[in-house]
């Protein structure tokens, strides 16, 4: 059977200020049709399907969109949607009982029995070929919180090596759920898990990935997947990559940038061949980039007279060939270099951007001013800036120190009840 892994599409995110409903629109268009031509008979979305917990009615228009119309075009197709640290699972899963009629299984989060032990019936999905026979099993895992963790056993003694609570505790889950999962699966069935984490080994956007999990510094080994997963597929990291040497543990990555440090990587999606537990062929399908980031200069930064002249010199809108509707345009990404304050800056290059078919996403400025001065375009992109890191910054300023590893570990408690809407943790 062949499957399709992608992950982190964050519909109803907004770049800079500007939506991305086009751009959202043109992937989902594309993607419906790579499924009907590659003949695809599952669907896997590893988290993040929504940029944010309380996403905008246009982008829940989008999600349900793209089910129906895949739906129609391929009758059989299997869909596995699992919640990310961007997505309030609650949200993501109150349709779930209508979509399960539609052979599409959600999976916001883990769920116990009375008895206290890990729901397998939750996250277990068997997912069918072309002619309706179950191939391979499916451990739909989600973003994990601390929450859903396990206890990790006290050090035996002083000499004992105790292991990172957190790392034991997914690792525990993942054993758990892929050896019930596993149970499900014939000797001629794969089993596929799923992940919404940050592993060892991996590289990371600078901007726009959160941390997750309590920090960065809680990466996982790649050997939290047990030898008997056929194939990983993971979200988070929106550059696509392998893990830990694996080719079989992969990073799908997002389908386009979702921050100006992302305008170098080669978005795509992987098309899984499955052709028993052990036989798996991979092929990475590039997605076509609907919109351009355009930044000047392209590597560096230049000084404000060269920023400016180079603006100019953009083609103008009538000029834009083909004819692109103002959704699709171009964004605009400067790097400036400062020697003192620059009041007039953004006035000047909104001057030169006037008729041009880009749209100005940031305005980069390094130098001593940049160090010194506070002006509206010095000030950091809040949007971009870790919660953790503010408080970190904050504490140190107040106290000359770094702050203990206790407050850090409440303040991320917080943050995570904060940014799931409440949700109990």
């Amino acid at each position: 059977m062949r499957l399709l892994h992608t992950s982190d599409w964050h519909l109803g995110q907004d770049f800079h200020g500007f939506p991305r409903e086009a751009e959202h629109a043109a992937f989902l268009d594309w993607l419906a049709d790579t499924l009907v031509s590659q003949q695809v008979d599952a669907l896997i979305v590893a988290g993040d399907i929504y940029d944010s917990q309380n996403p905008p009615i246009s982008a829940q228009r989008q999600l349900y969109q793209f089910i129906a119309t895949v739906r129609q075009r391929l009758p059989r197709l299997d869909i596995v949607l699992i919640g990310g640290n961007h997505d309030s699972a609650g949200r993501l899963e109150a349709p779930g009982p209508l979509l399960d009629a539609f052979g599409v299984r959600v999976v916001g989060s883990l769920r116990r029995t009375a008895d206290g032990q890990l729901d397998a019936d939750a996250v277990a999905v068997p997912l069918h070929n072309a002619d309706g026979t179950v191939r391979a099993w499916c451990a739909a895992v989600p973003f994990l919180r601390q929450a859903d963790l396990p206890p990790c056993p006290p050090p035996q003694d002083d000499s004992d090596d105790s292991p990172d609570p957190l790392i034991w505790g997914v690792r525990q889950v993942y054993a758990d759920l892929c050896a019930a999962v596993a149970a499900r699966c014939t000797a001629d069935q794969a089993l596929i898990a799923t992940g919404h984490c940050y592993m060892t080994g991996s590289e990371l956007s600078e901007l726009s990935e959160r941390r997750i999990l309590g920090g960065n510094q809680h990466a996982l080994p790649v050997d939290i997947f047990p030898s008997s997963v056929s194939y990983a597929a993971l979200g988070h990291l929106h550059k696509a990559q392998r893990v830990g040497g694996r080719e079989t543990v992969r990073y799908s990555g997002s389908p386009f940038p979702l921050s100006v440090s992302e305008r170098a990587y080669r978005h795509q999606v992987v098309l899984v061949d499955l052709h028993g537990p052990q036989n798996v062929t991979i092929t990475p399908l590039p997605v076509p980039r609907p919109v351009d980031i355009l930044r000047i200069p392209a590597q560096g930064t230049a000084p404000v007279e060269q920023v400016i002249a180079a603006i100019r010199a953009l083609p103008h809108d009538k000029e834009q060939t083909p004819v692109l509707p103002r959704g699709l345009w171009p964004y605009l990404h400067l790097a400036v270099s400062a020697s003192g304050p620059q009041p007039g800056l953004r006035r000047d290059v909104e001057e030169a951007l006037s008729g041009k078919a880009v749209r100005l996403a940031r305005i980069d400025k390094v130098g001593e001013a940049s160090d010194t001065a506070i002006t509206p375009d010095s000030l950091p992109d809040l949007e971009q800036v870790h919660p953790e890191e503010v408080f970190a910054q904050r504490y140190r300023q107040k106290f000359q120190n770094d702050p203990p590893t206790a407050y850090l570990e409440a303040f991320r408690s917080i943050l995570e009840q904060v940014e799931h809407g409440g949700e109990p943790a």
